[in-house]
C-alpha cells in the first residue's frame, strides 16, 4: 500500500487562491515523473489527492483548511425529487465512451464552455495547448464519456476509474443547454455508472464551505468528507 513516505513531494510557492479571493494558497504535488497506475490513483484519492492532467496534487495551505475531499456513497445514494426531475428532462440523451477527445468538436465545445462559464478565471482563454495538457493527458483507468442529443455532441465527462470508485475529473458542456442542468446530470450519471460497476464511491474533488461554486456538492448525499485524514460520513 502506498504512503506519502514512498513519494517525492513538491510544494508550490504561495499564490492567489482560485476559490477564495482573500486567501493565499499552496499546493502539494507528487513527483511528475512518478507513474500513477490505478492502484496508486486509488490510494492517492483516499489521501485527498486529485489529478489534473499529468499532475496529482492536494491543497497544502498553512492558514486555511477549507478544501475538503468529498466522495458520494454510490451504493446508498437515492436521487430525490430534484435529481429525478433532472434525469427525466434528459431522458433523450445518450452517453457513450469515446477513445479520444482530441478532435475539433470536443475542443470547440470546451472552448465555448470556458468562455461562457469561466471567462473571468485562469482557464480563460482556452487554448489547444492548455486543453491537451489538462484533458488529453491520461493515467491508467481514464475514460471519456460523450453526452449527445440526437447525435449532436453537447457534453463530455472525463472520469478516472479507480479500484473502488470513479473519480470525476472534469465535465464540460454546451452553455446553450443550461436548462438541462448538465453538470448535475453528469454527476448523477457517474453515480449510476459507479453503482453499475459495483464500486463504492464517486469522488467529486474538493468541497469548500465559503465558495459558492462548490456548494452544489453537498447536495449529493450520503457522502464522506476527509477531515484530519479520516473519512467522516455525512447524511
Amino acid at each position: 500500500m502506498i504512503s506519502l513516505k514512498d513519494l517525492r513531494l513538491y510544494t508550490t510557492q504561495s499564490h492567489a487562491c482560485s476559490y477564495l479571493p482573500e486567501q493565499q494558497a499552496q499546493t502539494l504535488f507528487i513527483d511528475p515523473e512518478f507513474k500513477v497506475d490505478r492502484a496508486h490513483n486509488t490510494r492517492l484519492s483516499e489521501l485527498g489527492f486529485r489529478r489534473s492532467g499529468s499532475h496529482v496534487y492536494r491543497p497544502n495551505c498553512k492558514n486555511c483548511q477549507q478544501c475538503v475531499s468529498y466522495r458520494v456513497l454510490v451504493q446508498k445514494f437515492v436521487p430525490g425529487r430534484r435529481f429525478n426531475r433532472v434525469l427525466r428532462q434528459n431522458e433523450d440523451l445518450t452517453v457513450a465512451a469515446v477513445p479520444d477527445i482530441g478532435g475539433d468538436a470536443y475542443f470547440n465545445l470546451y472552448q465555448d464552455y470556458i468562455s461562457e462559464r469561466h471567462g473571468n478565471g485562469d482557464m480563460y482563454p482556452a487554448t489547444r495547448e492548455q486543453y491537451a495538457s489538462f484533458l488529453l493527458n491520461q493515467c491508467a483507468g481514464t475514460c471519456y464519456f460523450a453526452i449527445r442529443c440526437e447525435g449532436k455532441l453537447i457534453g463530455l465527462m472525463v472520469s478516472d476509474l479507480l479500484e473502488n470508485a470513479v473519480s470525476a475529473v472534469y465535465t464540460f458542456f454546451d452553455p446553450a443547454e443550461e436548462k438541462r442542468s448538465l453538470g448535475t446530470f453528469a454527476i448523477l450519471w457517474q453515480i449510476a455508472e459507479a453503482n453499475r460497476l459495483g464500486l463504492d464511491y464517486l469522488y467529486l474533488g474538493y468541497w469548500i464551505r465559503d465558495c459558492q461554486k462548490m456548494k452544489y456538492k453537498i447536495e449529493f448525499q450520503p457522502a464522506e468528507m476527509l477531515v484530519r485524514q479520516r473519512w467522516m460520513k455525512i447524511t
